[in-house]
C-alpha cells in the first residue's frame, strides 16, 4: 500500500472509525473534533499538525511519528505513547484528558502539560526535564526513576514521588503540594 502525503489540510468532524484516515505523512494539517477511538495509527507521520477536540482514546500509535504536535482539549484515554517513534517525539497538550496514558522511557525534554488530566499515567524512565505541568492533576501518576530536574509542578495537584527514586534537582514545587514528596514516609504534617 503506497503512503498518502497530505499537507496544510483541515479535517473537521470526521469519524476515522467509521472511514480509515489514508496512512501516510501529514504535514501542517488540522483535525479538529474527528473522532480516531480504538484506530490504527501504527506508522503513520504527523509532523506539525494540531489535533482539536478529537478523541484519540485507545489508539495504536506503534512507530507513529508526532513531531512537533499540538493536542487541544483532546481525549486520549489509554494512549501508548511510548510505543511511538521516539527519535523525533515532540509533543504539547492543553487541556487533555491522557488519563491511564504512557510514557515510559521517552524523552519529552521541555514538554507543556498544560490544564490536562494525567490522573494515572505512567512517567516511569522517563526524562521530563525542564517540562512544565500547569494546572494539572497528577493523582496516582507514576514517576519513577524518571528524571525531572528543572521540572514546574507549582500549580498542579495530586503528584505523589519518591525523591530517593527520581531526579528532582532543581524542580519547582508549590508549598501547598510538597507533601506529595514525604508521602512514603506515613508523617503527619499540620
Amino acid at each position: 500500500m503506497d503512503s498518502k502525503f497530505t499537507e496544510n489540510k483541515t479535517f473537521e468532524k470526521k469519524d476515522f472509525t467509521k472511514i480509515i484516515l489514508p496512512k501516510g505523512e501529514y504535514d501542517s494539517c488540522v483535525f479538529i473534533d474527528c473522532n480516531f477511538y480504538d484506530t490504527n495509527l501504527a506508522s503513520y507521520t504527523f509532523n506539525e499538525c494540531e489535533f482539536r477536540g478529537c478523541d484519540l482514546s485507545l489508539s495504536k500509535l506503534n512507530g507513529t511519528i508526532l513531531n512537533d504536535v499540538r493536542f487541544k482539549d483532546c481525549k486520549l484515554l489509554g494512549l501508548h505513547f511510548k510505543d511511538c517513534n521516539d527519535f523525533v517525539l515532540s509533543v504539547s497538550y492543553d487541556g487533555c484528558n491522557l488519563k491511564l496514558s504512557t510514557f515510559y522511557k521517552l524523552k519529552l525534554r521541555k514538554t507543556n502539560f498544560k490544564s490536562c488530566n494525567l490522573q494515572d499515567v505512567d512517567f516511569s524512565d522517563t526524562d521530563l526535564t525542564g517540562s512544565t505541568f500547569d494546572v494539572c492533576d497528577l493523582q496516582r501518576a507514576i514517576f519513577s526513576n524518571t528524571n525531572l530536574e528543572k521540572v514546574d509542578f507549582r500549580s498542579s495537584i495530586g503528584y505523589t514521588l519518591d525523591p530517593e527514586k527520581n531526579r528532582i534537582r532543581k524542580a519547582k514545587f508549590s508549598r501547598s503540594e510538597v507533601v506529595g514528596l514525604l508521602s512514603k514516609y506515613d508523617i503527619e504534617i499540620e
